[in-house]
């Protein structure tokens, strides 16, 4: 692996922090947010919704295990660079192919280690997710800061992460087939539609009704993504023309963008919800799930009266809209990640709501 040597993160506010280089040693400006989760590091890495982000991960360890062919989440990796206080370059896995270092050179994504992580999460904790920069040591910061301010928070980054095609993943004996809007999907989304009995047709998200409906599907779904939601102006209208004519199930992004199809409002959060351990209740049966999270942006829970959504799911930590629901139209959406490939298992059930919405909807078509 490629160590680059003497760079140094520099904040917007004027902080900076110096470390050592791993991964590609180009110069990167993007949101520097953090994730609390202790593993995951390569489908954090992976995930199409920290395009245009630089990540500092709060777990200090990190490419103990290395990076394996089967764990990835999207087919490249979009995040601008990551964050870590001890990088290990001789990882320890009986499946590991590569190191965490050499797919980000290959992938052109820049690191640096061994810098004070706990301090750079409570900055960003205390005065919320702001641009930075990582260059070589001994450029100016007056230069930096010009650059940065010049560059500002990155927007449509969905032309980056959506499939340019249609792209199918189909099961054996399947029950129903789900038509995917790919605004950054999650592979392991994909899976998981596929253990249970779904095919999945993943378009781009461009994608319109009458490019939806000629692969005649018994449901669609709106995936996770990078970005403001209001940006996904083209899926905003989709699911607004297919309301009450397909169940519809989104995901993360894909429930901001039906909150705004429905009229609600989204917001940019101070530092978002990014980690593994994150409780929500459901205020349909009173349980509480430990759920993975990854979003910048909300739902306004105060914007959904007159909207026909209706609140099913909040977090326990402070209060922010998880999920919503529309029973008449058959409409179910959720903030975080039931899929979680690398964290916790307790929201899967969302999957099986979703299965009975099929069902009751249209009944099975492929049987």
């Amino acid at each position: 692996m490629k160590i680059v040597k003497n760079r140094k993160l520099v904040l917007s506010n004027g902080m900076e922090f110096y470390g050592v280089g791993f991964g590609s040693n180009k110069e990167v400006i993007a949101e520097v947010v953090f994730n609390t989760s202790m593993v995951g590091y390569q489908e954090i890495l992976s995930d199409s919704s920290y395009c245009g982000q630089i990540v500092c991960m709060s777990y200090p360890l990190i490419g103990n295990y290395g990076i394996t062919d089967d764990d990835y989440e999207s087919k490249s990796i979009k995040m601008s660079g990551f964050i870590v206080r001890e990088y290990n370059d001789y990882p320890s896995n009986f499946r590991a192919t590569k190191t965490l270092g050499d797919v980000m050179d290959e992938n052109d994504a820049a690191g640096i280690s061994d810098i004070d992580t706990r301090k750079l999460v409570r900055i960003i904790r205390d005065q919320g997710s702001m641009l930075a920069m990582i260059c070589d040591i001994d450029k100016p910061k007056e230069e930096c800061l010009k650059e940065i301010n010049e560059r500002g928070f990155e927007h449509n980054q969905l032309d980056k992460v959506s499939t340019k095609k249609v792209w199918y993943s189909r099961t054996a004996n399947p029950n129903y087939t789900v038509v995917a809007v790919d605004c950054g999907i999650k592979m392991n989304i994909v899976r998981k539609f596929n253990k249970f009995g779904c095919n999945v047709v993943v378009v781009p998200y461009t994608s319109t009704y009458e490019d939806i409906m000629k692969h005649q599907p018994d449901g669609l779904f709106i995936s996770n993504g990078p970005g403001d939601p209001e940006d996904a102006k083209p899926v905003i209208e989709l699911v607004r023309r297919c309301k009450g004519e397909l169940p519809i199930f989104g995901i993360c992004l894909g429930h901001q963008i039906i909150g705004l199809a429905y009229g609600a409002k989204t917001y940019k959060m101070k530092f978002g919800h990014r980690g593994a351990n994150h409780p929500v209740k459901n205020l349909i049966n009173g349980k509480v799930e430990i759920t993975s999270q990854n979003h910048s942006f909300a739902i306004d829970k105060n914007s959904l009266e007159g909207t026909g959504l209706e609140l099913t799911h909040v977090n326990v930590i402070d209060g922010e809209l998880e999920g919503v629901r529309d029973t008449k139209n058959h409409v179910m959406s959720i903030q975080y990640h039931p899929e979680s490939a690398a964290g916790p298992e307790d929201s899967e059930y969302l999957f099986n709501q979703f299965i009975d919405l099929l069902r009751d909807f249209g009944g099975n078509r492929n049987a």
